[in-house]
C-alpha cells in the first residue's frame, strides 16, 4: 500500500499538469472540479488557522497542519500554495517534506523544546493529578510521533 501511495505522489509531482508553468514553480496540480477545489481551499485555510493556533497552544502541533494546508492549497489554489512555499518560515519546511519526506534536525529540536516547555508548564499549573497524568501521556505520544519523522542530514558536498 505504501508503494502505491509513493507511486501516486511521484505521479502527481512529475505530472506535466502543474500549477506553475515556469521552471522552479510549485509542483501543484489543481483539481478538475471547481466545487472540490473550493472544498480543498476551505480545508487548507482551516488547517492553516489550526497551525497558527498551534504555535501558542501546547497540545496542537503546527507543522502537520501547515503541511496539510500546503497539500490542500496544491489542489485548490496556485496562489496560496506558492505563498506558503515562498514564506521564509514555512517554505523550507514544506519543500524539505515534499522533496525528501523529512524535516530538518533544527526544526525537530525546536519541536522537542517547545513541546517540553509548553506541556511542562501546563502540567505545573494543573491542579488535578489526573489531568497532569493525561498531559504526560499526551506528551509521550507527541514526542514519539515527532521522533518517528525522518531527519535528513544537510548535504555537505553542495
Amino acid at each position: 500500500m505504501q508503494d502505491r501511495l509513493n507511486e501516486k505522489v511521484e505521479e502527481i509531482f512529475t505530472s506535466k499538469e502543474t500549477c506553475s508553468r515556469e521552471p522552479g514553480g510549485s509542483p501543484a496540480r489543481l483539481h478538475d472540479s471547481r466545487f472540490v477545489r473550493s472544498l480543498y481551499l476551505v480545508a487548507g485555510f482551516v488547517a492553516l488557522i489550526l497551525g497558527v493556533v498551534g504555535i501558542v497552544l501546547p497540545v496542537l502541533p503546527t507543522t502537520p497542519f501547515v503541511l496539510l494546508a500546503a497539500a490542500c492549497f496544491a489542489r485548490s489554489s496556485k496562489h496560496f500554495h506558492d505563498k506558503l512555499l515562498t514564506n521564509r518560515i514555512t517554505g523550507p519546511i514544506i519543500r524539505e517534506w515534499m522533496e525528501h519526506r523529512s524535516i530538518p534536525r533544527k526544526v525537530k529540536r525546536w519541536v522537542y523544546l517547545l513541546l517540553v516547555l509548553s506541556l511542562g508548564s501546563s502540567i505545573l499549573v494543573m491542579p488535578s493529578v489526573w489531568h497532569q497524568g493525561m498531559l504526560v501521556l499526551l506528551g509521550v505520544i507527541l514526542i514519539t510521533f515527532v521522533w518517528r519523522i525522518p531527519v535528513r542530514e544537510p548535504d555537505t558536498d553542495a
